[in-house]
Parts: C-alpha cells; structure tokens; sequence
C-alpha cells in the first residue's frame, strides 16, 4: 500500500518535524528524513523512513519537501545550495517565522521554479495527525489542492489563500489570542482558587462560557468590518462598572490585577473619546492605534 503514496522527505527531526514525519510514516507514505544531527533520525528509521546522508539526497527523495527548522534563515542555509535538486518539487516549509519571511521565501522558491506552501502548525507535536488540529496553508491553491490528502495525515489543512505571508500571519494572531485566553483562564482560577473552588470544577464552566463569547466575537466581527459598533447587546459603560467588581474581587484576595487592569485602561480610553455607549469592539481602535 505504501508504493501507491506519494513519497515525501521531512527535514528537520526536532519534536516538531519527528512528529511530521512520523504521521507520513503511520499514513503509509514513503518517507525520507534528513536532519544535520543524524542520531535523531534512528528511531524514525526503526519505524520504515529512509535516511538521506546529506541535504540535496533529502531534497531529491520526495515529491513533497516538508522542512520544519528552527527560523527561516535555517531554512536558506539548508535549502540554497540544493536549489537545482528542488526544481519541479513543492516545498513546504512548517517554520515558524514573520508573514515577511514568509513572502521573501515564496519569492525565492519561484525564483528556482520549485513549488512553495508556507504553513502555521496550530498544535503541539502530539496533535500532529490529529484532524481535530488545524495546519494553516497559504500559497499556490493548485499545490495545496493537489496534496491535499498527503497534507491531510498531518491535520486538517486550512487553506488562507495565494498570499504566501498568510499563514505566518494568523499564526501569530492566533497564538496572541491563545495566550490572552490562557491568561485570562489563569487569573479567573486564581480567583476562584482563592475561595476553595478546585481548579478544574472551575475550567468546566469556563469552557462552557468561552462557547458564548465565541459568539460575541462572531457578532463583533461583522461590527469590525463595518466600522460600526452598536452598543446594542451591552456597552463599554456598562462593562467599566462590571470589571470593577473583577478588581474589587481580586484585591479582596491578594490576586494579582495587572490583566483586569489593562483591560479597564482600555476601556476608559475609549470612554474618554466619547465611545461610552459603543459595543466592547470598538476596542479594536485602541489597538490600531
């Protein structure tokens, strides 16, 4: 069954790129790996992959090139002097790195007629093969279309579109929400800790009010994009008085205040400006600023 799939090398064996290339293997796709410390390749070996000796004999094995480094200048140093052994292959490149680099790199793959995905992996390295877990693509439509099933065993592929810094982009959005929900999360348990209320008895109420917000942010969304913001389901106002009892709670319990704090500056910036009675979108305006 193997034979029938298509080959794919995975450079790169760190805990990210072993678990890349270990989902090709578990996917039966026949899979050459390449890292610069060529131990780490021995227990992907153990499992069926093929061990390159060098760089271009990674980059000539697979009909798909996954690279997974450490930053994009990592990629270039590996990748450049096997530009030739590239050409007619698609390269998709997992690095983490800025929407910039991630232009710069599609500009430089065209440049030697090799195909290019630039790629934002929305887990850690034990969701990789996990469809529940989204891997983010942005280039070529046609490429991500065609490899759609070989990208598949790594997660669900998202596609954002031929702007190949898109990627790069919602990857660094989406984790700036993660951690602002993570910090958020922590401070409401310290809270409630205070009082006796175990950790995890708290978070399953709190998973269940994060599906709520999720739709205040729907609705917000379409508020955002028409630079409008009604204060229809409850106003800036309103939620400056309900934060103070957050605050007044906190201080109450020797709980730390900094978040809550800055979200009240906020807040009363946008109240000062005269937005009192606007939706809590009209935020955003702080930001953009």
């Amino acid at each position: 069954m193997s034979t029938q799939r298509t080959p794919v090398t995975v450079i790169g064996l760190g805990q990210m790129g072993a678990a890349l290339a270990g989902a090709f293997l578990d996917a039966g796709h026949p899979t050459t790996v390449f890292n610069r410390s060529p131990e780490k390749a021995g227990p992907l070996v153990a499992r069926g992959a093929r061990h390159a000796a060098t760089v271009a004999e990674a980059a000539a094995a697979g009909e798909l090139v996954v690279v997974c480094v450490l930053d994009y200048p990592a990629v270039r140093a590996l990748l450049q002097p096997v530009a030739a052994e590239l050409r007619g292959r698609v390269l998709v490149n997992l690095t983490s790195g800025s929407p910039e680099q991630a232009r710069a790199e599609a500009e430089w793959a065209a440049g030697h007629g090799i195909g290019y995905l630039d790629g934002g992996i929305m887990t850690t390295p034990p969701g990789v093969g996990d469809s529940a877990n989204m891997i983010l693509y942005a280039g070529d439509a046609g490429l991500l279309a065609a490899h759609r099933p070989t990208l598949a065993v790594l997660g669900d592929p998202v596609d954002l579109g031929a702007d190949a810094g898109l990627a790069s982009l919602y990857d660094a959005g989406l984790l700036g929400l993660m951690w602002s929900v993570f910090g958020g999360w922590l401070h409401a348990t310290a809270l409630t800790g205070a009082d006796g209320v175990p950790a995890k008895e708290f978070t399953a109420l709190a998973v269940r009010w994060l599906r709520t917000v999720s739709w205040f942010m729907t609705t917000y969304a379409e508020q955002i994009d028409a630079g409008e913001y009604p204060g229809d389901d409850a106003t800036i106002d309103v939620q400056v008085a309900s934060i103070g009892h957050l605050l007044h709670a906190g201080e109450a319990r020797g709980v730390d205040g900094r978040l809550p704090q800055l979200h009240l500056a906020l807040m009363e910036q946008a109240v000062a400006a005269g937005h009192g009675g606007d939706s809590y979108a009209r935020i955003i305006e702080a930001f953009r600023e």
